[in-house]
């Protein structure tokens, strides 16, 4: 048994310790506590703007979060499971830092928007990271696609030999893929730039705020038009997970062709010895471990899509407590999108071709370290790994279209320029 929460005025009893350690977030949550504070900053500002707190409060609120956020950076917070999450956990502190002033923090928000509030500001910028990573990706697929521009591959239909391509080419299909991702992403980040800070918890507060001042110190686009809507809203978690899974099918069909390119039965490529293990019984064995857990983790992420819509279904308006548990799924399938992009774009700079090996099969692949072997042409004939002669294979190239490099180049807006 602990001592009574803040919101505890109606009860009679003390929280139950397994009810508090059932219901708590904090374990999970206080990730938040970056932009929690952001947050808690821009409404202390608010509320001295419109009278509400003094001046000489409002810096003390704003000195005490910064020094919390310190001392979380530090690794120096005491999490308290008894207070619930990260909000209470850093009110707490709050109060006990600056005194009375703390407690004042809260007035005219609840709980309800102010997590909404900062999932959204987290999400907001973990969707940057992302998109970002996407281009990363595509630079090194551009990059590669460029130098075997040249290179004789067969394309394929049903996995049987079709028709000849260039390695380039096919390289240029993953772009296009991660390309549409990339715009996924964006559309996901302008539908969820919209704040619920003020809904309070789910009808407002009779207290005179400015919304929109508040807004605009956080970068939203402005205020959420609807308070019901603005506490209880979870589209923007469920549509960042199905963009997340269009992205991870994406990347296991990559990671698919890596491993069957790397194959005995295909020797296309080889993945570099920092990239693969063995096996303590078959000392042959070069396991492809990055890709093959990359096509096992898109499995994970559809998971949680499935587990956010499946929270949402059967919820009344506005706030339910089932609304804590689209954190875990939502935390974790950034994580993973985020782990599986940066497996894919790690570059291998050391890495060398065995001595005798034509130094211009050396090439980092995907960044990933990998180097093209002799690649069977269609109809299971031996092509070289690049035309000799002049202009031979310029006719499929030509049939291909541009250059990779060009051909991106002369689109629309010009993709690879770093936006985000």
């Amino acid at each position: 048994m602990t001592d009574k929460k803040p919101w505890a005025g109606r009860f009679s009893e003390a929280t139950d310790a397994f009810v508090e350690a059932f219901t708590a977030s904090v374990g999970f949550d206080r990730r938040l506590y970056r932009h929690d504070i952001e947050g808690s900053i821009a409404h202390a500002r608010m509320l001295a703007r419109q009278g509400i707190l003094t001046g000489e409060e409002r810096d003390a609120i704003i000195g005490g979060l910064i020094r919390i956020r310190e001392r979380i950076d530090r690794g120096e917070f005491a999490w308290r499971v008894e207070l619930e999450d990260v909000h209470m956990n850093i009110e707490a502190a709050l109060t006990a830092d600056i005194g009375i002033a703390g407690k004042k923090l809260h007035t005219g928000r609840s709980r309800n928007d102010q997590v909404a509030t900062d999932v959204r500001l987290w999400l907001r910028d973990e969707i940057i990271t992302i998109r970002a990573e996407i281009r990363r990706l595509q630079g090194a697929l551009l990059d590669l696609a460029e130098r075997e521009a040249d290179t004789i591959m067969p394309g394929f239909t049903h996995l049987q030999t079709a028709q000849p391509v260039t390695f380039g080419h096919h390289l240029m299909a993953w772009f296009e893929m991660l390309e549409r991702d990339h715009g996924r992403f964006a559309d996901c980040a302008r539908r969820l730039n919209v704040m619920p800070l003020g809904a309070a918890a789910l009808a407002g507060t009779t207290y005179p705020i400015d919304r929109h001042y508040t807004a605009e110190l956080l970068g939203f686009d402005g205020p959420m038009e609807n308070s019901l809507d603005a506490v209880s809203d979870r589209d923007f978690a469920i549509e960042l997970g199905a963009a997340a899974s269009v992205l991870m099918m994406h990347l296991s069909r990559v990671a698919e062709e890596l491993i069957l390119w790397s194959s005995a039965q295909f020797a296309f490529i080889e993945l570099s010895d920092r990239f693969c293990t063995g096996s303590s019984i078959m000392p042959q064995k070069k396991n492809p471990d990055v890709p093959e857990l990359v096509r096992g983790k898109a499995g994970r992420v559809f998971g949680h899509l499935l587990a956010m819509l499946t929270l949402m279904k059967g919820q009344p308006l506005a706030y339910n407590k089932d609304n804590q548990e689209d954190k875990e799924p939502l935390f974790d399938t950034v994580d993973q999108v985020k782990g599986c992009l940066e497996g894919l774009c790690r570059h291998d700079p050391g890495h060398h071709p065995p001595p005798g090996e034509d130094a211009r099969r050396d090439t980092e692949g995907l960044r990933h370290g990998h180097r093209p072997r002799r690649l069977p042409g269609a109809q299971g004939c031996a092509l070289p790994r690049r035309p000799r002669g002049g202009r031979q294979g310029g006719g499929a190239r030509r049939r291909q279209g541009l250059r990779p490099r060009a051909a991106v180049a002369a689109r629309a807006p010009v993709v690879l320029r770093g936006d985000r």
